[in-house]
């Protein structure tokens, strides 16, 4: 598939899934005054589709060093799971292998994608000495004619990515991860108690799990745990950033490695029954819960964040308002912590990229939109001074449990031909224009066939 660094992905094109719903908003920097600048372009990528009655897939991606990595994903992690790869998958074991081999994938076509990219840089590398790191502070001062390039190289192969797949398929939930986006299900225990369970794995610095992988590669991992990066990332897991995968020697930290450290295996979790029990899924960027985090100051941010989205279903319409008004929420909150106590805040003066993704189960937006009048279709062929047929005021009924924002039903009555009901609206001026440029022989001319 050819990849194409645009905002549109072929994923867009899919069904929206109708029972979910996305918030965002881009990084921001604060300044004197209450401003607010963006630091970089919006990096955050995603998708929410129904593949057909017992198939949908929801994605975060969370790019870092520009969008390239996040958008190449976006394009190819849907078409590596959708097409046909699920066809005669029946136990659980078969449908995260297809997970596993769809991030494996995605990752092996993106290092494909950008060996023009790593020609380009290993030819320019010949007009240097040999063994100068070119990603040391001052290294191109005898090379002026070659910064702006080796610069702008670099950081084309560090862009990586976070990632959170979810797939419910059959009925079940799969989620697969790598980095530090989150997957949380919101469910209902035996008391009907909201609990909330992380499906996903953090893949960072304070994963002791991780660490001790790190270890086992013969790295130093207090002294990159006191650093608080991997070379130019956090994350010890993620899709692209080829500067700490092949190219992991050319950082100090990285050197003494055996093999690449920062790996794209997905941890995966599932199947789970998705039975009454579960009420809603919640994907996420790390902007999010990092921002609510700075600005509670706790431990319980799983706990909070699925507390404002049962606060926000209340009052909400639609699943993409809730989203929406969960980020602003945290977003104000965020600013206003930094402004009140900007001299010794938490929140460091800015946030980064936030998307928040809802896939509603079962649990009740009782504000739910419902759908418009679809209006009458007018045939020309009988056009009649009362109008034989109307059309009633379609409403979705929705009970206390909705699960998604009501769909257009677009069921309009028969025709009753015993008796004529009033129109609506009044059609005399037209009817009586419409007659006159009949009699006048001045309709628009219509197709052979066909007549006024």
């Amino acid at each position: 598939m050819f990849f194409q660094d645009t905002q549109r992905g072929w994923t867009d094109d899919l069904p929206v899934c109708k029972q979910s719903g996305i918030g965002q908003s881009t990084n921001q920097t604060y300044r004197e005054g209450g401003f607010r600048q963006e630091e970089h372009t919006f990096e955050d990528k995603s998708f929410h589709c129904k593949y057909d009655d017992s198939t949908f897939l929801y994605a975060v991606f969370d790019g870092h060093q520009g969008s390239k990595a996040a958008t190449f994903a976006m394009q190819r992690m849907a078409a590596e799971i959708l097409l046909g790869q699920l066809n005669g998958k029946g136990s659980d074991e078969e449908v995260k292998d297809v997970l596993r081999q769809a991030f494996i994938t995605v990752e092996r076509g993106y290092m494909d994608s950008i060996g023009d990219l790593l020609a380009e840089r290993a030819s320019l590398q010949f007009d240097i000495p040999e063994g100068l790191n070119c990603y040391l502070p001052g290294a191109y001062q005898n090379f002026p004619n070659l910064e702006e390039k080796f610069k702008w190289l670099n950081f084309e192969l560090s862009s990586g990515t976070s990632a959170v797949v979810a797939l419910i398929y059959n009925n079940k939930l799969y989620v697969a991860n790598v980095g530090d986006s989150r997957a949380l299900l919101c469910k209902t225990d035996s008391n009907q108690v909201l609990r909330v369970v992380q499906l996903s794995i953090d893949h960072d610095l304070n994963n002791e799990d991780e660490l001790f992988r790190l270890s086992q590669l013969g790295l130093e991992v207090m002294a990159i745990k006191e650093g608080g990066h991997l070379g130019n990332q956090e994350n010890t897991r993620c899709l692209g950033n080829y500067s700490v995968k092949g190219g992991y020697k050319e950082f100090k930290e990285l050197f003494a490695a055996i093999s690449e450290p920062i790996i794209a295996e997905p941890e995966i979790h599932g199947g789970i029954e998705l039975d009454e029990s579960c009420r809603f899924l919640l994907l996420m960027s790390k902007g999010l819960y990092r921002s609510l985090e700075a600005t509670t100051g706790t431990d319980q941010i799983n706990k909070n964040l699925a507390s404002m989205i049962v606060e926000e279903f209340r009052i909400q319409s639609t699943l993409t308002s809730v989203a929406q008004a969960v980020v602003d929420k945290i977003v104000r909150l965020h600013h206003d912590e930094f402004m009140r106590n900007s001299n010794n805040s938490s929140t460091n003066g800015k946030h980064d990229d936030i998307t928040l993704l809802i896939r509603n189960f079962n649990y009740p937006l009782p504000n739910a939109l419902k759908s418009p009048t679809v209006p009458p279709l007018i045939n020309f062929n009988q056009i009649e001074h009362t109008m034989s047929t109307t059309t009633e005021n379609v409403v979705s009924t929705t009970d206390n449990t909705s699960t998604s924002d009501t769909e257009m039903d677009d069921t309009r009555p028969t025709k009753n031909v015993n008796k004529k009901i009033q129109s609506y609206c009044d059609f005399s001026e037209f009817y009586e224009k419409f007659e006159k440029k009949k009699r006048e022989g001045t309709l628009p001319k219509l197709p052979d066939g066909f007549e006024w």
